[in-house]
């Protein structure tokens, strides 16, 4: 499967063919440039790494970072991820990719990183009922009982509480390539993705 980097721009609104709106999310997909190959021989599995947004200062990138970029002749990039084609002829080190991968119509996965909420109680991440508002109860947003009996004697694992809410890798498949720009690089997804603006976001298109 191959894919690119990209940044989420937002969300607008755009008509389709028949005049209906389409609600859709902008992605800036690419340019991104390949930085590393790897084969059966060497790694036990073919693969490509590609490079997105080159770095503002050459001095935040570690050494065996630096190495890679030295030995691809390329230059040093923030965001790297690896791909593992169906197809690897053609994918040279050294050379960009850009939105032209994909088309039109194409099926793709989106991978994003959630909107952090920060610590939050058991209402807001987990959806409970909570307790009633008046008439003396002195239970109204509380998770209440997460004991057991005697016998386990414990709380079970996995059992729902307040704690760290979003700011999580999710993927969303099956979306939809509702249009193309590719003066300016830009996808536009029939539908909405994870992650808030300017976010890093991977796209996979399941055909290649």
């Amino acid at each position: 499967m191959l894919g690119l980097l990209g940044k989420k721009l937002g969300m607008t609104q755009i008509f389709g063919e028949n005049g209906e709106p389409v609600s859709v999310t902008v992605v800036e997909a690419g340019p991104c440039t390949i930085v590393r190959r790897k084969s059966k021989a060497t790694d036990g599995y073919d693969a490509i790494c590609v490079g997105f947004e080159p770095v503002i200062k050459e001095k935040r990138v570690n050494k065996p970072m630096t190495g890679v970029f030295k030995k691809a002749g390329t230059k040093s990039f923030r965001y790297m991820k690896e791909f593992k084609p169906a197809k690897s002829e053609g994918l040279d080190v050294g050379k960009e990719i850009d939105v032209t991968l994909f088309k039109k119509g194409d099926i793709i996965d989106v991978i994003g990183v959630t909107k952090g909420k920060g610590f939050q109680g058991v209402i807001k991440r987990w959806h409970m009922k909570g307790g009633p508002s008046g008439h003396g109860s002195k239970f109204h947003r509380t998770a209440g009982s997460v004991g057991m009996r005697t016998w386990p004697g414990r709380v079970l694992a996995g059992t729902h509480m307040s704690g760290q809410l979003g700011n999580t890798s999710r993927t969303v498949k099956n979306l939809k390539v509702f249009d193309i720009d590719k003066e300016r690089n830009l996808m536009f997804v029939d539908g909405s993705i994870p992650g808030a603006k300017n976010g890093l976001v991977v796209i996979n298109n399941k055909s290649l």
